[in-house]
């Protein structure tokens, strides 16, 4: 990081019970440029979480914990926050990596890893999520094409009928990219290339199980409607009209 920057170190909050794996994450994170936090236990780095002092950028979170599994921590975390997280795990099965996909999680990292592969992965993680720095953070919201929608780009944000709508990572991301494109069909592997950092890791089973966490969330605010278009055999649109298929 340039010495003369005078825009705040992202924080990186590491959550690993191995001291050896976390002092060379730490090392290699904060010689990248970023801030570090680690915790040992998932209690505690969700205690931290909580305080929003300092606020957490990504977390670093390993699945086998000793107080609670990392997959039960994220899907805690993703209650109340869409901060991006980095799974790290020793497991290798591909039914972990869906599992952490599915659940809200924004990559899945085996050991053993190289630190400067984890550098790369949150750099990556963190430009896909972070907005333009060109962009004012005073700008108004402004209508999505599909008249119920309101999307903000800028602040990540989606309001649907003029409520606020509680998004992961994902869903944000599926959802925004299909306002964009009223009407026009994409496949799963169509929305995966827009959405994940790499998709050739992760499964087309993974785009339906976040559709359906999104249309959940739009039947709370209203029941009567379902947007989110399904083609069968060929993938997903957002209907203008928002009628139930």
């Amino acid at each position: 990081m340039s010495p003369q920057s005078s825009t705040p170190l992202q924080h990186i909050l590491i959550i690993e019970d191995e001291a050896a794996i976390a002092d060379t994450l730490v090392y290699a994170l904060e010689t990248d440029g970023f801030r570090v936090s680690w915790m040992r236990l998932g209690q505690d780095g969700l205690g931290l979480l909580a305080t929003d002092a300092p606020k957490v950028d990504l977390v670093v979170l390993d699945v086998g914990l000793p107080d609670i599994n990392g997959f039960e921590l994220c899907k805690q975390i993703r209650l109340k926050s869409n901060v991006p997280v980095l799974f790290l795990t020793a497991r290798r099965d591909e039914i972990d990596r869906i599992v952490g996909l599915e659940i809200g999680g924004d990559d899945y990292v085996t050991k053993p890893f190289s630190p400067r592969e984890i550098c790369a992965r949150v750099r990556a993680i963190l430009k896909r999520v972070q907005p333009p720095a060109s962009v004012l953070d005073n700008s108004e919201v402004g209508p999505a094409p599909a008249s119920t929608f309101d999307l903000n780009e800028e602040r990540a944000r989606i309001r649907f009928h003029g409520q606020t709508l509680v998004l992961t990572r994902y869903e944000y991301l599926i959802l925004s990219h299909l306002l964009k494109n009223p009407e026009r069909v994409f496949t799963r592997s169509q929305l995966m290339d827009q959405v994940w950092n790499e998709p050739e890791a992760s499964f087309e089973r993974a785009v339906d199980t976040h559709v359906k966490s999104l249309r959940a969330k739009l039947r709370d605010i209203d029941a009567a409607s379902n947007p989110i278009v399904t083609h069968r055999g060929l993938g997903y649109s957002l209907s203008l009209n928002g009628q139930p298929e």
